[in-house]
């Protein structure tokens, strides 16, 4: 079986500056802090594809 990856940093990254929203708010969209936000666009900390998912549906941004 294999394991889906999260999307890549870049892509979160370029999905929330689409949505027009700040690290602070999109990370406020998925209930997490921003800290994580700014990790997960640093590729310090995967995101989960379920989140992933989440963020593009509420932040209406496009998908990558």
């Amino acid at each position: 079986m294999s394991k889906k990856l999260g999307p890549a940093p870049e892509a979160i990254k370029a999905a929330r500056l689409a949505a027009g929203l700040t690290q602070t708010k999109a990370a406020a969209l998925l209930y997490k802090t921003c800290r994580i936000f700014q990790m997960w666009e640093a590729g310090d900390r995967p995101m989960c594809p379920a989140l992933w998912e989440l963020f593009l549906i509420k932040s209406k941004a496009p998908a990558q």
